[in-house]
């Protein structure tokens, strides 16, 4: 074998084996001294191990992020690890050797492991798990794949993400479905409150409650759980939208017990951007339609539904590395570092007169999203103000009732940052 055809073949080998191989890009880079980081506060609660900076020091220096950008807009799209970014180079490079053959013959081959890992993750079965590109597609699968007809009922909110609210109003102008909504104006800090409200707008014709797992646009925890329990009491399925509770908060999908489940996987998990993944309970897959063309639409396989044709298989292979990283912090470890963050700076500026924070600060009704407001200033004058004086890039929220600037942290986010965020309110307040 020739010396160039031996580089290339040890380097397609490397590049096989794969994201939960011990040859992984976080193996080599980051498993030594990830373990070495835990071991030494190990013995702490994640709660405490939340505020040891010498340990999030070693988190942050896996990112790329750009030290002139304070980035705290992570509810939108999240940076990737840079082991991450370079898996996806990687297989990139591969594909584009020959395409057809790579893509398809080889990288193909790493989806089932790839389902595998995701659906441990996730607590649930391998075969209830489809990957797909994000949160938008995977809920709109299931919203456009029930067989609902003239009449039938779903029940949303105001405060629900827009893409899924127009799918229901698609669905009620071609199909005649009736799309209810009813408001909630956060935050609410009582479970039975959220449930009731829901359970009041149920008819004998309701079939289906869409509840938002985390509200994108202040970071709401809803009980979605319990919910799903009042509803199926009455017969009826629940979607959960989770774009921006998987990855972040410590829990398996079964533990909301919902019937469907959707989420962008390029939020807090940090998988390459435009990645998701769609969850459906076993017994409810053969009734879905698929969104894409299927020979057997009513088939009672998961893969139905990813029937997408050519798609970034680099993309999709990335996401076992970002797990990876993921499981090198931990995923309680993790939610509470975040949750602290946010808590760091919320805590700092709520007394500071004119500002107004629109998120509550318990941990169980919140994590990483805070909104917040000046008074005399629009959430595009705060966001222009704190990005043009500052540069710090956050995002204005004006939506129905809601109107505040959404502040987002994740694990890379240091405390000398957000310090320069409480300056930043609290100098823009006075």
């Amino acid at each position: 074998m020739h010396s160039h055809d031996r580089r290339s073949f040890l380097k397609q080998a490397a590049t096989l084996a794969g994201a939960f191989s011990v040859n992984s890009l976080f193996q080599q880079a980051h498993a030594t001294e990830f373990a070495a980081a835990v071991a030494r506060i190990a013995h702490l609660s994640p709660e405490i191990a939340a505020q040891d900076e010498d340990y999030w020091s070693v988190i942050q220096r896996a990112y790329s992020v750009n030290p002139n950008l304070i980035n705290l807009n992570n509810g939108g799209v999240s940076p990737a690890p840079i082991v991450v970014q370079q898996a996806v180079e990687r297989y990139n490079q591969l594909s584009n050797e020959g395409p057809s053959y790579y893509m398809w013959r080889i990288l193909d081959q790493g989806r089932e492991p790839l389902r595998e890992k995701l659906a441990q993750l996730a607590g649930t079965k391998p075969d209830e798990i489809a990957i797909n590109r994000n949160s938008t597609e995977a809920l709109n699968t299931i919203i456009y794949g029930l067989d609902l007809k003239a009449g039938d009922e779903v029940i949303g909110t105001k405060q629900d993400y827009p893409n899924m609210i127009q799918a229901y109003r698609q669905r009620a102008q071609r199909d005649g479905i009736v799309y209810k909504q009813i408001s909630f104006d956060f935050p609410i800090e009582d479970d039975e409150q959220i449930v009731r409200a829901y359970e009041q707008a149920i008819t004998p014709r309701t079939k289906l409650i869409h509840v938002t797992h985390m509200i994108n646009w202040v970071g709401q925890t809803m009980p979605v759980a319990k919910v799903a329990d009042m509803a199926h009491a009455h017969n009826i399925e629940v979607l959960a939208d989770g774009a921006h509770s998987f990855g972040l908060m410590d829990f398996k999908v079964t533990d909301v017990r919902c019937d469907y489940f959707g989420t962008s996987l390029h939020k807090f998990l940090s998988a390459p951007i435009g990645t998701g993944m769609m969850w459906v309970r076993q017994d409810k897959i053969e009734k879905l339609w698929p969104l894409t063309c299927n020979s057997t639409p009513h088939s009672a396989d998961i893969r139905k539904f990813e029937t997408l044709g050519t798609r970034s298989f680099p993309l999709e292979q990335g996401i076992g590395e970002a797990i990876n990283f993921h499981e090198g912090i931990g995923s309680k470890r993790k939610e509470e570092r975040i949750r602290y963050l946010k808590n760091y700076w919320a805590t700092r500026v709520q007394e500071t007169k004119k500002v107004k924070l629109h998120t509550s600060l318990n941990a169980k009704y919140s994590c990483a999203i805070c909104g917040v407001s000046i008074d005399g200033m629009t959430p595009a004058d705060l966001e222009n103000a704190l990005f043009n004086q500052y540069k710090i890039h956050t995002v204005g929220i004006v939506w129905e009732n809601i109107s505040c600037v959404r502040v987002t942290p994740h694990v890379y986010t240091t405390i000398p940052d957000l310090d320069k965020l409480v300056h930043a309110i609290n100098t823009l307040a006075a």
